[in-house]
């Protein structure tokens, strides 16, 4: 496993982390067992990155990465998120006394005094402009119950304007070989800023795994089967918003450049890793196999000049205009 640093914060974060949306809820049914064996074989090859949030399972996954900590040696570090249990989820309740109640909550789950990250968790756009929340986040910082702070966005714009505030230390955003768009302004600004990137969503949901036909069906409470118009949150949430049919005729071309010896999975994760302006990748394990497939994807070789390239004809022409100009 190689290691990058993550912006600002002095954390020195495995390439392949563990997104643990997909062991909390809305991927199926997750038996604990082996959510508990995914997490271990994950940190078994070096993953010390793990990615959750209050609302994965109403805190299961959170609860998970405590029980993952319990007896291990090796610095893990666990970034959770807040704010999408809101009720009403509007701007108005994004306030710093809401914010705080969350993760106080979330520090007893996570059996911690202090969190390695807390990131506001896709809130509406109008939260980037309340300047109040985020001197909010800087108390906590001050008081010592969360150590750094960051963003989960949804949009392009939404980063840009949460990295106008010094503290923010990182933003999480999609981004994969069908959503393209962060890799142009935003990389760049981040850049600048020392502000480290977190990519989820990396394998487009599955689409970009390689495995999937137009036959598959997915249970009732996955969110490939019940959010794909956006019904539930945001579309780009679900195979990057990506329509599913298109998408699949996009990867049988992009399985024609897939090097010997890897998975179409493994490609896609490294060729987010060829943009040196990412700290970490988040991709998501239901079981063992899957998590060590995900680490193994760093120790690939850089990817040809002449594929890279390839890639980015394929997304012009099947992907690019139906999701670059919406997210």
């Amino acid at each position: 496993m190689q290691y990058r640093q993550l912006g600002n914060t002095g954390m020195k974060v495995s390439e392949i982390g563990f997104g643990a949306w997909a062991i909390g809820a809305s991927w199926g049914e997750v038996p604990r067992e082996d959510a508990l064996s995914a997490l271990h074989a994950a940190a078994d090859l070096g993953v010390n990155f793990y990615d959750t949030a209050d609302v994965y399972g109403s805190g299961r996954s959170e609860s998970l990465i405590a029980e993952l900590q319990e007896g291990r040696s090796q610095r893990l570090y666990a970034a959770t998120k807040a704010g999408r249990a809101l009720d009403p989820h509007v701007a108005e309740e994004y306030t710093p006394d809401n914010i705080r109640a969350f993760v106080m909550e979330s520090l007893a789950r996570l059996k911690t005094d202090s969190l390695d990250l807390l990131q506001l968790h896709c809130p509406p756009t109008e939260v980037y402009y309340r300047p109040e929340l985020f001197a909010g986040l800087d108390d906590m910082v001050s008081e010592g119950i969360i150590r750094h702070y960051g963003v989960s966005v949804e949009k392009v714009e939404e980063a840009l304007k949460a990295i106008e505030y010094p503290n923010v230390s990182t933003v999480q955003i999609i981004f994969n070989m069908f959503r393209q768009r962060p890799r142009e302004l935003f990389f760049r600004e981040a850049a600048k800023r020392g502000v480290g990137i977190i990519v989820r969503v990396p394998l487009a949901s599955g689409l970009l795994s390689g495995k999937m036909t137009r036959e598959r069906v997915f249970p009732s409470d996955d969110h490939r089967s019940f959010n794909r118009r956006g019904e539930a949150f945001d579309r780009g949430e679900t195979f990057g918003g990506v329509d599913f049919e298109k998408g699949l005729e996009a990867v049988e071309l992009l399985k024609e450049l897939v090097p010997l010896g890897m998975t179409m999975a493994q490609f896609a994760l490294r060729w987010i890793l060829m943009f040196d302006e990412v700290s970490t990748v988040i991709p998501g394990a239901k079981r063992p196999q899957q998590a060590e497939e995900n680490t193994k994807a760093a120790d690939f070789p850089p990817i040809s000049d002449s594929v890279m390239n390839r890639i980015d004809e394929i997304y012009h022409e099947y992907i690019r205009d139906d999701v670059h100009h919406l997210w």
